[in-house]
């Protein structure tokens, strides 16, 4: 049975040391895919996730799991009813 692994195209993952070890993974039946430079389907919600993350979210909702779960929530359940 074939693992396979998704990666972006990070320099580390594309670098010299890295691509030496592929007949290593491949010795391990493990399959390297990498993620498309853009993917435009991806970008909007990336869009989202940072910016709540970094202006909607507050320091406290990073203190504990049950924290970020109710802040998440609220913000939420705030997008398109009201300006964040």
């Amino acid at each position: 049975m074939q693992t396979a692994g998704a990666l972006d195209s990070a320099p580390i993952h594309r670098s010299q040391k890295f691509t030496d070890k592929a007949a290593q993974r491949a010795k391990m039946d493990l399959q390297i895919r990498f993620l498309p430079p853009y993917s435009p389907e991806l970008n909007k919600t990336e869009i989202l996730r940072r910016f709540i993350k970094y202006n909607q979210l507050p320091f406290d909702a990073f203190l504990n799991f049950q924290n970020l779960k109710d802040r998440l929530t609220d913000v939420l359940h705030k997008i398109g009813s009201e300006t964040v």
